[in-house]
Order: C-alpha cells, then structure tokens, then sequence
C-alpha cells in the first residue's frame, strides 16, 4: 500500500498526498486546498460514462460527487487530479467552442448600430 500511497495527489488541485495514511478518513481534506479526499470522483470506480457515474453495480448511488460520503466501495486512485475540466457542463461547452471556433462575438448595442446606419445615410461630417 505504500507504493499507492506515494502516487495518490488530491483530485482537485494535484497536491501530493503521499504522507497521508490508508485508508482514507471520510472527512479527510487536502492540506492545500481543503477538498473532501473520500468523494466519488477518487475513487477507483468513478466513472462518467456508466450509469450513476460508478462502476461498481451494488454500491448506493451518491448524488454529490464532490462531498464526503459513506461509500463502502471506496477505492483511491492514483489518477485522479487532471487539469482538464471534468465536469459534463465545462467539458460539453469546450466541445462547443471547439466545434463553433471560440464564444460568439460581442453584438452592438441598438444605439451604435443606429448611429452607423445614420452615419451611413447621411454620411460622416467631417470638420
């Protein structure tokens, strides 16, 4: 266990967790940034491409991924801090931008484009 002990690093900010013991405490926190460490999204299970984000088909459904819970099927892993957002909403709006080249452009208020339609019109007086 202390070989898996040495690679685990907090799922939110990366921070090695190497001098904390195993098992996990349920309310056991990052030391940097004070995030809950036995939370679904580090664990071994924890999966957003399966049904209840968990591939373990007997565990109870847990609704807040990012919150202490009492999971027996708890597992660490390693892996679990990327830098990529990781949430469906941040991942399916990069997928967009990518998709749609970036966030749309600023639209003008109504007074600019009736001052440019007016300038157009009339023309630009020029002193």
């Amino acid at each position: 266990m202390t070989s898996v002990t040495m690679s685990l690093t907090c799922w939110k900010c990366g921070n090695s967790l190497a001098d904390y013991t195993l098992p996990l405490r349920r309310l056991e926190e990052c030391r940097k940034c004070h995030a809950e460490l036995h939370v679904c999204k580090m664990c071994e299970w924890y999966n957003t491409s399966v049904a209840k984000h968990c591939r373990e088909p007997i565990a109870e459904e847990v609704k807040d991924k990012e919150r202490a819970n009492f999971c027996d099927y708890f597992t660490p892993r390693p892996d679990a801090y990327s830098s990529s957002p990781q949430d469906e909403a941040a991942r399916a709006k990069a997928q967009l931008d990518a998709l749609f080249g970036g966030a749309a452009p600023a639209q003008p208020s109504a007074a600019d484009t009736a001052r440019a339609e007016l300038e157009a019109l009339f023309g630009k007086k020029k002193e």
